[in-house]
C-alpha cells in the first residue's frame, strides 16, 4: 500500500496568503481579470514540473476558466478536464460529521474510544482523542504507515492501483506486521499538526454511525444536494480512471520514463472532480446549503489553548508565513491564511500520485479560485503554476 503524504497541503495557500486583497484599501473597484494574463500564468514552463494545467477564477462577480495542454503528448486538455482532488475530499468528511452532530447522531468532544472502542491500542494511547480533534488536527495520532519503509518509483506507480479500506490503512498504521507500531506524537489538543490518518479513523466513524458506505454519504449528502455531477467517488475495490475529459497526471520510473497514472484505486475517500464542481463545493460550504450556523462556525475556528491564544503548530512546517507563524492555522476541515489587509482566505488543498490542487475561497465568496495541475515530475512546495495564478488574480 502506497504511502499518503501531506507534505503538499500548503500548495497553494502560500501563494494565496502573498497576495493583496481584491479591493484595494483606498476603496477603489478592483482591476477586471487580465484573461491574457492569467492564461499566461498557467502555462507550463521549464521547471514546474507541470504536464498540463486547469484553473478558473471568481472576483467581484467576473468569472475565468483556462487550461494550458499536456506537454508530454502535446494533447489538448479541456478546461472540463477531470482530476484527482486528493485532500480536498478532507473538508467533504468533516460536513458529514458536522451534519450528523447537528442531527444528534455524533458529539464532536466524545473520545474516538468511545465511539470506536478497541480501535486505538489502549497500551500506546492511553489519553482520551475526541472527535473534533480528529478533524482540527489536533489528535496527537501517527501519521499514514508511520515507521514503514520508503517506496521505490517503481513501486509507488505499481501500487497507485491498489484500493485500500479505513479499515486497512488503520490497521496497517497501528498494527503493522514485523515492527512496532507507532504512539502519540503529541498529547491530544496541546498542538496542531496536519494529520491524514486522522481523517481515516473520520472516514470510518462515518460508516459506523451511518451504516452506510462513505461514498453514499458523499453523494447523498454533498454532490447530489450541490448538484457535483461531474465529481465521483472511488469504486470499492477496484481501480478506476479519471473520467473522460481527463486532465493526465504523471509519475516517473526509476530510469525516467513517464507514466500516466489516471487509473487508481485509492482510498473510500478519493474522488475525481472538476474546477467547476468544486467552486459549487465551496459556495455552497460558505452559503448555508450544507451546515446549520452552529456547524458552519467550526469551519472558521482556529483551535485555541487555555491561554485564548491559537495553539503552536507542531514541527513548523507549515503555518509559518505572516503574523501567525508558527501558530495553528487549520480548523474542521479547512485551512486558513491571511491577506494583507488582515482578511482570510480558506480552503483546501489536495495531492494525489500524479495530481495537484486547490480551491480557496473569501468567506464572502467574492474572490474564488480553483487549479489543478498534472504532474510531470516532482513538485516540492508551492507549485509555480499556482504561484503565478494567485499573484495574477489577486495581485495588486
Amino acid at each position: 500500500m502506497r504511502r499518503r503524504s501531506s507534505v503538499l497541503v500548503l500548495s497553494a495557500v502560500l501563494a494565496f496568503g502573498a497576495v493583496a486583497p481584491a479591493q484595494a484599501a483606498t476603496g477603489r473597484p478592483a482591476p477586471e481579470l487580465d484573461r491574457a494574463a492569467l492564461r499566461a500564468a498557467i502555462e507550463p514552463r521549464p521547471g514546474d514540473s507541470a504536464a498540463g494545467v486547469v484553473a478558473e477564477v471568481h472576483k467581484n462577480g467576473e468569472t475565468w476558466r483556462g487550461a494550458a495542454g499536456d506537454v508530454v503528448t502535446g494533447r489538448y486538455v479541456s478546461p472540463r478536464a477531470h482530476f484527482r482532488i486528493g485532500s480536498i475530499t478532507k473538508p467533504m468528511e468533516a460536513v458529514i460529521l458536522l451534519q450528523l452532530s447537528a442531527e444528534g447522531r455524533v458529539d464532536l468532544d466524545e473520545s474516538v474510544q468511545h465511539y470506536l472502542p478497541g480501535l486505538l491500542p489502549e497500551d500506546r494511547f492511553k489519553e482520551p482523542i475526541s472527535v473534533r480533534q480528529l478533524l482540527d488536527h489536533t489528535s496527537g495520532l501517527p501519521h499514514d504507515l508511520e515507521g514503514a519503509p520508503a517506496t521505490t518509483p517503481d513501486e509507488e506507480i505499481e501500487r497507485v492501483l491498489d484500493y485500500v479500506t479505513f479499515d486497512e490503512v488503520i490497521r496497517e498504521t497501528l498494527r503493522p506486521e514485523g515492527r512496532p507500531g507507532p504512539g502519540p506524537r503529541f498529547s491530544p489538543g496541546t498542538r496542531q499538526e496536519y494529520n491524514s490518518f486522522g481523517y481515516r479513523i473520520a472516514g470510518k466513524l462515518i460508516e459506523q454511525l451511518t451504516g452506510h458506505s462513505y461514498q453514499h454519504e458523499a453523494t447523498t449528502r454533498i454532490l447530489k444536494p450541490l448538484k457535483m455531477r461531474d465529481t465521483r467517488a472511488s469504486v470499492p475495490n477496484r481501480s478506476t480512471p479519471v473520467p473522460r475529459p481527463y486532465m493526465p497526471g504523471y509519475l516517473a520510473r526509476s530510469g525516467g520514463e513517464l507514466v500516466d497514472v489516471n487509473v487508481q484505486g485509492g482510498l473510500p475517500a478519493s474522488m475525481t472532480s472538476t474546477t467547476a464542481d468544486l467552486d459549487r463545493f465551496i459556495s455552497g460550504l460558505f452559503d448555508g446549503r450544507l451546515l446549520r450556523p452552529a456547524q458552519a462556525a467550526e469551519l472558521f475556528a482556529i483551535p485555541k489553548g487555555a491561554d485564548g491564544k491559537p495553539l503552536p503548530y507542531a514541527d513548523g512546517s507549515h503555518c509559518n508565513t505572516g503574523p501567525g507563524k508558527g501558530t495553528a492555522c487549520f480548523s474542521v476541515g479547512l485551512m486558513s491564511t491571511p491577506l494583507p489587509d488582515g482578511s482570510l482566505l480558506w480552503g483546501k488543498t489536495g495531492s494525489d500520485p500524479g495530481y495537484r490542487s486547490g480551491v480557496f475561497a473569501s468567506r464572502d465568496l467574492s474572490l474564488r479560485a480553483v487549479y489543478a495541475v498534472g504532474t510531470a515530475g516532482p513538485i516540492d512546495g508551492v507549485p509555480a503554476v499556482a504561484q503565478r495564478l494567485a499573484l495574477t488574480a489577486f495581485g495588486s
